[in-house]
């Protein structure tokens, strides 16, 4: 027996409303462009709405016209999507709350997860929706996975409860030396302010 091994999120479709609320939703609220439409090819009455998040990955809707929104919270319940979060820089994550504020879109407020700043709302359909913002950048050649990783051993070996960004710093320190070469025979931390 071996393992299926996947190489990212292909795409992830939603059940959506009617087609405008879509478009309004994931293009013109969250930028998105609207890349692709075409009939869902099972099922003739609903259309196939395909919008790119800013990865080149797709976030696909199935509309039906004869469908209404319904604002309040998605089910819960095991197997259910508890939430899409989608990355944002810095310059734009300090421009969110007051654009969800300027349409009327109810938010979190910022939350701190330590690794990353977090901003949740729900879309017009009750499903949660997180802008989130990493608050460290990996080293040129690694991943935000990597680091998390690293980080993620630093915590457990400190005995904390959530990741700091100690754990990160030192996670990013440690992959930069062992990915890149230096002609020093001791790369430890020196302070040549004190001589």
């Amino acid at each position: 027996m071996k393992k299926i091994q996947t190489l990212g999120v292909h795409h992830i479709t939603l059940t959506g409303a009617d087609r405008q609320t879509s478009i309004d939703f994931w293009e013109g609220v969250l930028g998105m462009p609207f890349i692709f439409d075409q009939p869902n090819l099972d099922d003739n009455d609903e259309g196939h709405l395909y919008f790119d998040p800013g990865d080149g990955r797709l976030i696909t809707v199935f509309t039906n016209e004869n469908r209404k929104g319904n604002r309040d919270r998605t089910p819960m319940e095991p197997g259910c999507v508890h939430h899409l979060a989608f990355e944002v820089d810095a310059a734009m994550h300090e421009q969110v709350i007051a654009r969800l504020e300027a349409r009327g879109i109810g938010h979190s407020g910022v939350k701190d997860r330590g690794f990353m700043h977090s901003i949740y709302f729900k879309d017009p359909l009750g499903l949660l929706i997180e802008l989130a913002c990493y608050t460290f950048i990996p080293p040129r050649g690694s991943s935000h996975a990597e680091v998390m990783m690293e980080a993620h051993k630093l915590r457990v070996a400190a005995g904390a409860k959530a990741i700091e960004r100690e754990h990160l710093a030192d996670a990013v320190l440690m992959i930069v030396e062992r990915s890149q070469g230096s002609l020093s025979e001791d790369r430890g931390a020196r302070n040549p302010y004190a001589r």
